[in-house]
């Protein structure tokens, strides 16, 4: 099946898996994607990533983070599209429920969240929202 966004595809199924109380979910491995799982797991959304080398393409196994059984992840939102790609300077870096969330960037500088990326001067392309 040909996939037109495989970033969405993956949002969808740690979001999914999150829904069913599963403690772990196989993606299909890119470089794109183990980044974002990276800033994942940096900000504490994810608890572990493997990288399984069971094909060519590789699968990622992340392990998702459970506190008093409720997943810390509580939705994902894919912004910028393949048919609408949403970009920001600094100045205008969103914030996500307040504060609470996180917006992940796509900077000159490698995949970021949105503090991060204010912090050092940077915009991009504002590939998610996760809360």
């Amino acid at each position: 099946m040909n996939m037109t966004d495989p970033i969405a595809d993956m949002l969808t199924r740690i979001r999914n898996a999150a829904t069913a109380r599963h403690t772990r979910v196989l993606i299909p491995a890119s470089k794109m994607k183990l980044n974002l799982a990276r800033v994942l797991k940096e900000e504490g959304y994810v608890k572990d990533i493997e990288i399984l080398k069971d094909n060519p393409q590789g699968t990622l196994r992340l392990t998702l983070r459970y506190v008093d059984k409720k997943p810390v992840v509580t939705q994902l939102k894919r912004v910028s599209k393949p048919g609408l790609r949403v970009y920001t300077k600094q100045a205008n870096i969103p914030r996500v429920r307040g504060g609470l969330g996180i917006a992940i960037l796509s900077t000159p500088k490698g995949l970021m969240t949105g503090s991060n990326a204010y912090k050092q001067g940077l915009g991009g392309e504002v590939i998610c929202y996760v809360w």
